[in-house]
């Protein structure tokens, strides 16, 4: 076997700018805010639609500023990176006061960006003219496998990619806001694994997506269960199938709940688990003929996706603002994820294969 490095968790190269939190729920509280600690960044101040909320986290977290407002945060003078955790109908006109403010370098928006891939189109050729850097938190690319997986990939140890799969059967938690939207699974859960295939393979040039309503569900939405098929040039092809309710809910049913990883090439096959249904570390198994020399190896870690893969999320966002360079996940890059979302609900409503032309967003 050859002696290879794997590198689960980036290293933190910036951490001087002061982060304003707006939002106070469970990806705030319970991700973006574990993981800053963590990893030594300052949070200035917080705000969100409730203040008693934000002074809850606040004390938690031992944040010394909650504002009344989002508003009245982004005035701040003392912000210099807003971090948006907002339902995505609010969520457009707070990056617009953000970069309008002349004090504020950045910006760390949630998925979706926008409900509609005109309005993120928009706001990217804003924050162009604006000149400032937005990011879109796509943070399964900072899931420990997912990278450890690119690494794997990047230095061609299982050939050339042949078939790829994602498979979810968990039950995320769903937002109160969505259930005031006629989208439900492909632009808030599915668009995590879509990403991932982005960011693993390049972009696709077909998406097939069907879908049913979901009778687990409790509210009305009209993509509860989702199966998506890209098809990239050369031929690969990737299945991602989300299972948002995974089994009856009663009291006393053991579920199984699960997110399975897996991809075959020419000279190897890697596998692996998201370990967020769980709250485990997520896994990963490869055995190549070249690099492992046909056995499988399973190289270990300790963190985690939630919430540790926040904290490369605003690292990379930071060294963008240091460097002067675009960050990694750049707004530009996440409108393009948003276009293939687009054409997986048009492949729905037309019941067909949609031919994608990433080059035009």
């Amino acid at each position: 076997m050859k002696d290879v490095a794997y590198t689960p968790d980036p290293e933190v190269r910036v951490r001087k700018y002061k982060i304003g939190a707006i939002g106070a729920g469970m990806i705030m509280s319970d991700c973006h805010l574990a993981a800053y600690t963590e990893a030594g960044f300052t949070v200035h101040a917080i705000a969100s639609r409730t203040t008693s909320n934000a002074r809850t986290v606040a004390e938690r977290w031992n944040i010394g500023t909650v504002h009344d407002t989002p508003e009245a945060l982004i005035a701040d003078p003392d912000v210099e990176i807003v971090d948006i955790a907002y339902p995505p109908d609010q969520q457009p006109a707070l990056i617009r006061k953000a970069l309008a403010a002349p004090h504020v370098k950045a910006i760390l928006a949630q998925k979706p960006l926008a409900l509609s891939l005109e309005e993120a189109r928009k706001l990217r050729d804003e924050a162009e003219a604006a000149g400032k850097p937005l990011s879109v938190n796509q943070n399964m690319r900072y899931d420990q496998s997912i990278r450890v997986l690119k690494q794997i990939l990047d230095r061609g140890a299982l050939g050339e990619p042949v078939f790829a799969q994602i498979d979810m059967h968990a039950i995320p938690h769903w937002q109160e806001f969505l259930k005031d939207y006629d989208r439900l699974t492909l632009s808030n859960m599915s668009v995590h694994h879509l990403d991932a295939f982005r960011f693993l393979f390049g972009d696709p040039e077909e998406v097939t997506s069907v879908t049913r309503t979901d009778p687990r569900t409790t509210f009305a939405h009209t993509d509860g269960i989702v199966v998506t098929t890209l098809r990239f040039p050369g031929g690969l092809l990737a299945l991602s199938t989300e299972d948002v309710w995974s089994g009856p809910r009663e009291e006393g049913y053991a579920d199984d709940q699960h997110i399975t990883w897996r991809v075959e090439g020419t000279r190897g096959a890697a596998k692996g688990t998201i370990g967020w249904p769980t709250g485990a570390a997520s896994t990963l198994s490869y055995n190549a003929i070249d690099e492992t020399g046909g056995e499988w190896v399973s190289p270990e870690w300790d963190t985690m996706w939630f919430p540790h893969a926040f904290i490369g999320v605003m690292e990379q966002l930071q060294h963008a603002v240091a460097t002067g360079t675009p960050p990694v996940l750049s707004v530009a890059d996440n409108v393009r994820t948003m276009a293939l979302v687009e054409g997986a609900y048009q492949s729905i409503q037309e019941g067909r294969t949609v031919r994608l032309d990433m080059t035009r967003d």
